[in-house]
């Protein structure tokens, strides 16, 4: 009788690992095409970090790539290229700003992907509730967080610390309606 319990339970379990992984699709080169276009590849050495960025109680994605020109594939696949840093220096138009380009070739076109997830399967939805691919980041290590706005409001936050000669944090944010750049300093190594 025990056994034949345990072998229900294992089975039962085996099926549950079996729908759970056909309903999550890994973040791999054909993920990253079918959401943001060919334009678009997966970074390697890079994990893909989680967290609610737009604070609708669903997980959503960051995930770093390289994009040769993702401006072609914005309409297809239903995304926004934005340039929250540029924009915070006065001036954030992806049509004009992609093509200041970084200075340090490795840097060149390196992209971070934020996918909204929809209520269901969260980021991994096959309709996603928004996609953004943000662009002109000098990207070294990124990490998602809480951060403080205003007096008691939180939000979270995709930390960046920045390839850059003085070794800038940042932190990008979503503030209702859109993705708000917002230097932080120098970070301590």
């Amino acid at each position: 009788m025990c056994s034949r319990i345990c072998l229900i339970i294992l089975l039962c379990a085996s099926a549950a690992a079996q729908t759970g992984t056909a309903a999550s699709p890994s973040v791999d080169n054909d993920f990253i095409h079918q959401q943001f276009g060919n334009s678009c590849s997966l970074e390697p050495g890079w994990n893909p970090v989680t967290g609610d960025l737009n604070g609708d109680g669903v997980e959503d994605v960051v995930i770093v790539a390289r994009c040769k020109n993702a401006l072609i594939d914005q309409g297809e696949k239903d995304f926004k290229v934005i340039d929250p840093l540029d924009a915070f220096y006065g001036y954030g138009n992806t049509k004009i700003t992609m093509s200041f380009g970084q200075e340090d070739p490795r840097l060149r076109g390196l992209s971070l992907l934020v996918i909204h997830g929809a209520p269901a399967d969260g980021w991994r939805s096959a309709t996603p509730q928004a996609k953004f691919v943000i662009v002109n980041l000098a990207v070294k290590s990124i990490t998602v967080k809480k951060m403080k706005v205003g007096k008691k409001r939180f939000r979270t936050a995709i930390y960046v610390e920045e390839a850059t000669g003085d070794q800038m944090t940042s932190a990008i944010f979503w503030d209702g309606k859109k993705y708000r750049y917002e230097p932080m300093g120098s970070s301590m190594e």
